[in-house]
């Protein structure tokens, strides 16, 4: 009998330090990753899935048109991160380009990546597909040309934006396919070093470009160097700091004047903005988020800690559609 009794004891011990290694591992879940879902706001117009085919795939993606949309309105891209999808990145951004759409008349497109990546300029990434590299700029090119077509919008008004790999993406785009976007966006993005570096930028440049990182970006780092996540995820690569990546525009687009710079406190954020302008055509524009970890403050998704600290704000939407706005066709 004792020994039954000493069996079970073993065995109830056993099952209650299971139960406190799942509840240990709950809580760590839902203080590391777990992020509550923002509420969608009413929008005016239609979210519609689509697809296209661009260098022998079928691609898709999905798109935002506010009710009585102009014709000539503006365009915008909003690229996902690494393994993610176009309906996560409307989620991480809390609709907050939908919510912008409806106030301001422009149209959305959220392209999905067809591997784990956007094939940006990096040498180190997971951007093939059975051995072979995928074409995102060819696709993004025909995706906007389908469009600007279909939805009657201003081709000299396509604007790109994303997030960590879509980040990325868009910064390739300024590089290579300046005629067809007027500026871009890259968030929690930088250029990576010479020696990780394999995109060939256009002959022709004027593409306006705004990086806005944090200081604390777990992923990306403010500073330079690896591109990782805990030292064994999302390796891509060294990248320069977020201040040579600024400059590299402003040389790249053959801007002299000396940049100028102002810090404003929002909410408690200071929020530190770095521009180099030249003319009405083209400008770069650095903008640090102080203390903020990888992804884009918004006021309606927080993200998960294990990104780094996440700010309710600056409106960083709002910041990259009054950067668009202001660039001349």
């Amino acid at each position: 009998m004792k020994r039954v009794l000493r069996w079970f004891a073993w065995i109830l011990l056993g099952l209650l330090a299971l139960l406190a290694l799942i509840a240990l591992c709950g809580a760590l879940f839902a203080y590391f990753i777990y992020s509550p879902t923002p509420v969608r706001p009413a929008l005016s117009g239609a979210v519609q899935k689509g697809s296209i085919q661009a260098g022998g795939i079928k691609r898709t993606y999905i798109s935002y048109v506010p009710r009585d949309l102009p014709k000539g309105a503006p365009l915008v891209l909003v690229m996902h991160g690494s393994g993610q999808s176009a309906a996560d990145i409307r989620v991480e951004t809390g609709y907050g380009f939908e919510r912008l759409a409806d106030q301001h008349g422009f149209a959305i497109v959220y392209p999905n990546s067809h591997s784990f990546d956007w094939n940006d300029c990096g040498k180190i990434g997971d951007y093939q597909v059975n051995g072979r590299d995928i074409d995102d700029v060819g696709f993004l090119n025909a995706l906007t040309d389908k469009l600007v077509k279909d939805l009657g919008t201003d081709k000299t008004r396509v604007f790109a934006t994303g997030v960590s790999a879509g980040g990325f993406m868009s910064l390739r785009l300024a590089l290579e396919s300046p005629a067809r976007f007027r500026a871009v966006a890259a968030v929690s993005a930088s250029v990576q070093v010479p020696q990780n570096f394999r995109c060939k930028p256009a002959s022709t440049g004027g593409t306006s470009v705004m990086i806005m990182n944090g200081t604390k970006d777990p992923l990306v780092p403010y500073n330079g160097g690896e591109v990782n996540l805990l030292g064994l995820f999302y390796k891509c690569g060294d990248v320069l700091n977020a201040r040579a990546s600024a400059q590299y525009f402003a040389d790249l687009n053959k801007i002299t004047s000396t940049p100028t710079a102002q810090t404003t406190a929002i909410s408690g954020v200071d929020v530190e903005r770095i521009s180099w302008k030249q003319d009405a055509r083209t400008e770069v524009e650095l903008v640090t988020i102080h203390g903020g970890g990888h992804g884009l403050p918004q006021p309606y998704y927080r993200r998960a800690r294990l990104l780094g600290p996440s700010p309710m704000a600056p409106n960083g939407a709002e910041m990259i559609w009054d950067f668009f706005k202001r660039q001349q066709p």
